[in-house]
C-alpha cells in the first residue's frame, strides 16, 4: 500500500478509536439494548399498580353485576347522576352502560378525570364484550352453547420448515421479521453517522485550512481515499467488537437457556431460540453485515466527500446532502414492506439497486434468499462505489480549493468533467 495512503488511514483511524466516546458507545451499545428489551419486563415485575376506582351507572341492568374487579379496578355500582358522579374527585371515572347496550354495543361511555389508558379501556371494554356475548347465546335456547363453543374452539399454531435438498430445518418468521428490521436499522445508523463523519472532518479540515498543506504532499485522491477508508475502519471494529459479544451469548448462554425450557416450552419460542442459537447462522449474518456494510460505507462515504469538499460549513452542506440522506432514508423505510414478503418482485429489485440494496438485502437476508441475489446485490454495489469513488475524487481535487461560495449542482458536474 502506497505510505502516504497508509499514513492517512492510521491516523483517521486511531483519532477517533482512541476517543473515549467511541469505547464507551461500543461497550455499552450492546448492554442499552439488551436492558431496553428487558425494561418492559422489569417495569412490570416491580411497579406497583394504583387502583382506579370507577362509578358503574348501569342503566341496563345487565352489565355492572357481571364486571370484575382487580388489582389496578375496582368497580362501584351507584345510582347516582352522572353529574353528581364527575364531580366526586374519589372516583377515577364514570361507567355509563345504556339500556340497548345488549343491541347496541357502542352504548358504553367512559367518563375520567385524567387521561385514560388503553390498558384500563381495553380490559373493560373486553369485559362488556363477553357478557354481551354470553346475553345473546343465551337467546338462542341451546344448552351449553357457551361451553360448546369454546370446545370447538381451535388455537392454530403453524410450524414452519424449510426443505433445502435432503435437510429440513425449523424456521420462525416473527424472528426473521424482527432481525431482518433490525440489521436495516445499523446499516442505516452507521452509514448515516460515519459518511456524516466524513463530511464533517473535511469541511473542518478545509476551513481550518489544513488540506492546502497536506494536498501539497499527497494526492487529492489519496486524500480522500485515506479518509475514508480510516473512518470506515472505525465502524467495522465496532461491528466486530458487537459481533464477537453476541456470538458469545449465541455458544455459551444461549444453549444453556434453550435447555432450561425445553421441556414444555412453546413451540414457536423454541424455534425462535433455535434459530437464535445457531452459531452458523448468526455468524453469516455478521459476515453478510459486514459485506454490506464496507460496501454501503463506501458509497455514502463518496459522496459525502464530494460533498464536504464543495463547501465550506454545515450550513451550505445541509442542501447538498439531500442527495445522499434521501436514498438512505427510502431504504431503512421500505425494510417494513419488504420483510413482509421477502420474495416478492419488488423486495428483489429493491435489495440489489445500490442506492437502497445494504438496507433492503440486509432486511432479506434472514428469510434465505437465494443467494445469487446476494452476490449480484454485492457485485453491483462495490462496482457502482468504483465508480463513484472515482467521480467524487474528481469533484474534490477542485472543490477543497473552492471557498466563500456554495456551488450549484451544474458547477459540480462541470468539476467532475474536469481532465
Amino acid at each position: 500500500m502506497n505510505s502516504q495512503l497508509s499514513t492517512i488511514i492510521s491516523r483517521e483511524y486511531f483519532e477517533r478509536v482512541k476517543r473515549k466516546s467511541f469505547i464507551i458507545s461500543t461497550i455499552l451499545m450492546p448492554v442499552f439494548m439488551v436492558a431496553l428489551m428487558a425494561a418492559p419486563a422489569l417495569i412490570a415485575i416491580f411497579s406497583t399498580p394504583e387502583e382506579k376506582k370507577i362509578a358503574v351507572v348501569d342503566e341496563s341492568g345487565v352489565i355492572a353485576k357481571t364486571l370484575q374487579s382487580g388489582d389496578e379496578t375496582k368497580f362501584v355500582t351507584t345510582r347516582a347522576t352522572l353529574a353528581d358522579l364527575i364531580e366526586d374527585e374519589d372516583y377515577y371515572g364514570v361507567l355509563v352502560i345504556g339500556k340497548d347496550i345488549v343491541d347496541n354495543p357502542s352504548a358504553a361511555t367512559l367518563y375520567t378525570h385524567a387521561a385514560s389508558s388503553m390498558q384500563l379501556e381495553n380490559a373493560i371494554a373486553g369485559q362488556i364484550k363477553n357478557t354481551v356475548e354470553s346475553i345473546r347465546l343465551r337467546s338462542y335456547n341451546i344448552d351449553n352453547l357457551s361451553e360448546i363453543l369454546a370446545a370447538v374452539n381451535a388455537d392454530v399454531k403453524l410450524q414452519t420448515f424449510r426443505v433445502d435438498s435432503d435437510e429440513t430445518s425449523e424456521t420462525s418468521s416473527a424472528l426473521s421479521y424482527m432481525i431482518g428490521l433490525v440489521m436495516s436499522f445499523m446499516l442505516y445508523m452507521f452509514i448515516l453517522l460515519y459518511g456524516q463523519m466524513v463530511m464533517t472532518s473535511i469541511i473542518e479540515e478545509k476551513n481550518n485550512r489544513v488540506l492546502e498543506i497536506v494536498v501539497s504532499s499527497v494526492k487529492p485522491s489519496y486524500l480522500m481515499l485515506g479518509k475514508i477508508v480510516g473512518i470506515g475502519l472505525v465502524a467495522i471494529t465496532q461491528i466486530l467488537i458487537w459481533a464477537l459479544i453476541i456470538m458469545s451469548f449465541t455458544y455459551w448462554v444461549m444453549p444453556s437457556l434453550v435447555s432450561g425450557i425445553a421441556d414444555g416450552g412453546d413451540p414457536e419460542l423454541m424455534a425462535a431460540l433455535g434459530v437464535l442459537g445457531d452459531g452458523s447462522f448468526m455468524l453469516s449474518l455478521f459476515v453478510y453485515l459486514l459485506l454490506f456494510l464496507i460496501g454501503g460505507y463506501l458509497f455514502y462515504s463518496s459522496i459525502y466527500a464530494a460533498i464536504g469538499s464543495a463547501v465550506d460549513n454545515i450550513q451550505d452542506a445541509s442542501q447538498l446532502q439531500t442527495f445522499a440522506i434521501l436514498p438512505i432514508i427510502i431504504g431503512v423505510v421500505l425494510a417494513p414492506s419488504v420483510v413482509s414478503d421477502p420474495m416478492s418482485s419488488f423486495a428483489t429489485w429493491a435489495s440489489i439497486i445500490p442506492f437502497t440494496s445494504s438496507m433492503v438485502m440486509m432486511a432479506r437476508i434472514p428469510f434465505d434468499i437465494p443467494v445469487w441475489q446476494i452476490i449480484t446485490s454485492l457485485v453491483l454495489l462495490y462496482a457502482t462505489f468504483l465508480f463513484m469513488i472515482w467521480l467524487s475524487a474528481k469533484i474534490y481535487r477542485v472543490g477543497i480549493f473552492m471557498y466563500g461560495k456554495k456551488p450549484t449542482i451544474a458547477e459540480l458536474i462541470r468539476w467532475a468533467r474536469y481532465k
